[in-house]
């Protein structure tokens, strides 16, 4: 038997790195330190530390960026790279300590800010000016990136992310009224047994994954991950607030964010949460994704692909 204590913050914790659940709440394969890529590329012997990047698809043409969430290895975008290979160069990128991946340079230091940085030194070295798709916490890396460096990002893709998580304890929050609700759900998280963390993963999997294998990939990831860099990160979600910064963003954006009918009847809620969160960005397009949870690659495959494909093009 799960300690109620343990159960509560790991619900406060998938409640927040994991956005669907957030809402709901508001609403009552691991490769070298070195990136993989052609020969010749001066990406090639670039070393990172952070992330690791694949270059897979079809060379020669469009660049895309793919940013797994929190918990999640690159293998969560398998059935859009299948999709998309063929008419685009992907970059799969993989951050260090998630889904079986050594932690490597998250093991210290801020994770976000420095996956950020590694992220423009590798588009800025193979001079690229790709779209970049972001689930997630990858959604929140997406932000930054194009924030810090428009340069970087072409067109952005957010799947399923706030620019503040703090959002789904108190809409109203801000950066410092939450910062000691944050540290105690860290602490608390690092603490909790293994066999108890393991126990409560495949019941909130089942909150977020409508679709079964889905369920089963997502908790094979996230019981792979480093604890210590799931509980960091998670923490600097919550300290990452860009809503100051949305409107200085021009990059032409697509939000993609689910509805589940079984869980919240009414969508005009849901709407509201991500209208208002977005409003101030000039250049955001907000498309609903129904009969999905927070995994939309998972649940609605098709519909996803429809949607980033027809804004890719």
């Amino acid at each position: 038997m799960l300690k109620e204590s343990a159960m509560k913050v790991l619900r406060l914790v998938f409640a927040l790195a994991l956005i669907v659940a957030g809402v709901l709440l508001l609403l009552n394969r691991p490769v070298s330190a070195q990136t993989t890529r052609p020969p010749g590329n001066p990406a090639a012997t670039m070393m990172l530390t952070r992330i690791t990047i694949v270059d897979a698809g079809t060379a020669g043409k469009p660049d895309v960026v793919l940013i797994p969430g929190m918990g999640s290895s690159r293998a969560v975008w398998d059935g859009e790279v299948k999709l998309l290979a063929p008419n685009y160069r992907l970059h799969l990128v993989q951050l260090n300590g998630f889904g079986g991946a050594p932690a490597a340079g998250n093991a210290s230091g801020p994770i976000l800010a420095g996956v950020v940085e590694e992220l423009h030194a590798y588009i800025e070295t193979s001079r690229l000016h790709p779209a970049v798709i972001g689930h997630s916490m990858g959604g929140l890396l997406t932000l930054m990136l194009a924030d810090k460096y428009p340069a970087d990002v072409s067109k952005m893709i957010i799947v399923d992310a706030l620019p503040f998580y703090g959002m789904v304890f108190d809409p109203n929050g801000t950066v410092e009224s939450l910062s000691a609700q944050g540290k105690i759900i860290h602490d608390q998280l690092i603490a909790i047994p293994d066999d108890q963390f393991a126990a409560m993963i495949p019941i909130s999997m089942a909150q977020l994954v409508k679709n079964a294998d889905g369920q089963k990939l997502v908790t094979a990831m996230t019981l792979a991950s480093d604890r210590a860099v799931f509980a960091n990160s998670m923490l600097e979600d919550l300290q990452t607030d860009l809503r100051p910064e949305l409107a200085k963003i021009k990059t032409p954006a697509l939000l993609l964010y689910p509805w589940d009918a079984t869980v919240s009847p009414d969508p005009t809620g849901i709407d509201a949460v991500y209208i208002a969160a977005y409003k101030p960005m000039p250049n955001m397009k907000l498309v609903r994704i129904d009969n999905s949870r927070h995994f939309i690659m998972y649940d609605q495959p098709t519909k996803m692909d429809e949607a980033i494909e027809g804004f890719l093009k």
